[in-house]
């Protein structure tokens, strides 16, 4: 993949509400949905999921395909692996990634009640 293109597709990204919707149709499948399925699902106005969804198409992370009246959007699954392929090429330079147990997730400390200077 070109850097172009991956800067395109990640621009595209780099945005709430196109993120949610490309996410979604990720998961919708190969069948993909149509916009007032999308719409329904994600509580997004007609006219903002169109824009966004044009925006998607532009950067070339989704499709579109006439299917009798209605218009259908499935993820370009072959640009994403494409992206994802580009962004992990040259990972731990040839060597096995690291496991995530590697750098452990501390806990959020909490407030104890002697802390907490609302419990007197």
């Amino acid at each position: 993949m070109e850097e172009k293109n991956v800067i395109k597709a990640l621009a595209a990204l780099a945005q709430p509400t196109r993120l949610r919707v490309f996410r979604w149709l990720v998961v919708a499948g190969r069948d993909g949905a149509t916009p007032g399925a999308i719409a329904a699902a994600l509580e997004l106005p007609a006219a903002t999921l169109s824009f966004h969804l044009k925006e998607l198409r532009t950067a070339g992370l989704i499709e579109q395909e006439r299917r009798g009246r209605h218009l259908v959007y499935r993820t370009d699954y072959a640009r994403m692996n494409d992206l994802l392929s580009y962004l992990t090429d040259n990972c731990c330079q040839g060597q096995p990634c690291l496991q995530a147990t590697a750098h452990p997730i501390r806990p959020t400390p909490t407030l104890t009640d002697k802390n907490n200077p609302d419990d007197t």
